[in-house]
């Protein structure tokens, strides 16, 4: 009666325990983990950004922004950046670029249209025919999106949530 008990004990141990290392304890591999890579910044140059002066308040809020940012945005990856300032940042080429901490926009007057994204107002200069600038108009700093012509508001969209999130709603104040 002794060896089906202990057949019945290694059996468990072995189904249990899996193999036992030299030392007694369960030898253990890496788990195998399928699934993609996280996405990386692109083999781009760095994108040379001109910022204005870090403020106060651009110090105050706009970490919270950076650190929200994806590194791939609507199927672009980011890129390196070269600026004065830390709040620049880049996805893609041709470039989509964000800048935190602007000054208010010069055609952001009494008057002037905005538009709401996911509940986040955005004033949009359509100026330039190359660029289309996006600048958040309802938050305690302003952040400017620009994108080249030919590209739709989808960047703007995906990142208004995270705007959202990192920045508190103010009250829009537009120029006189």
């Amino acid at each position: 009666m002794l060896v089906p008990v202990v057949v019945a004990v290694v059996v468990l141990v072995n189904v249990l325990g899996g193999d036992a290392g030299d030392d007694g304890t369960a030898a253990r591999e890496p788990a195998e983990i399928e699934g993609t890579a996280p996405p990386e910044r692109a083999d781009l140059p760095p994108l040379p950004v001109e910022v204005p002066p870090v403020t106060p308040e651009a110090d105050q809020y706009c970490p919270a922004v950076m650190s929200s940012l994806p590194l791939e945005l609507a199927g672009e990856p980011s890129r390196p950046v070269r600026s004065d300032s830390p709040f620049a940042y880049a996805w893609g080429e041709p470039p989509v670029v964000l800048v935190c901490g602007v000054e208010r926009p010069a055609g952001w007057v009494v008057g002037a249209s905005a538009i709401q994204i996911n509940g986040v107002q955005w004033y949009v200069d359509t100026g330039d025919p190359d660029t289309t600038v996006w600048t958040t108009v309802d938050r305690p700093v302003y952040v400017e999106i620009s994108l080249p012509a030919s590209v739709d508001s989808a960047p703007v969209t995906a990142l208004t949530a995270g705007l959202a999130q990192a920045l508190p709603y103010q009250e829009p104040v537009p120029g006189e």
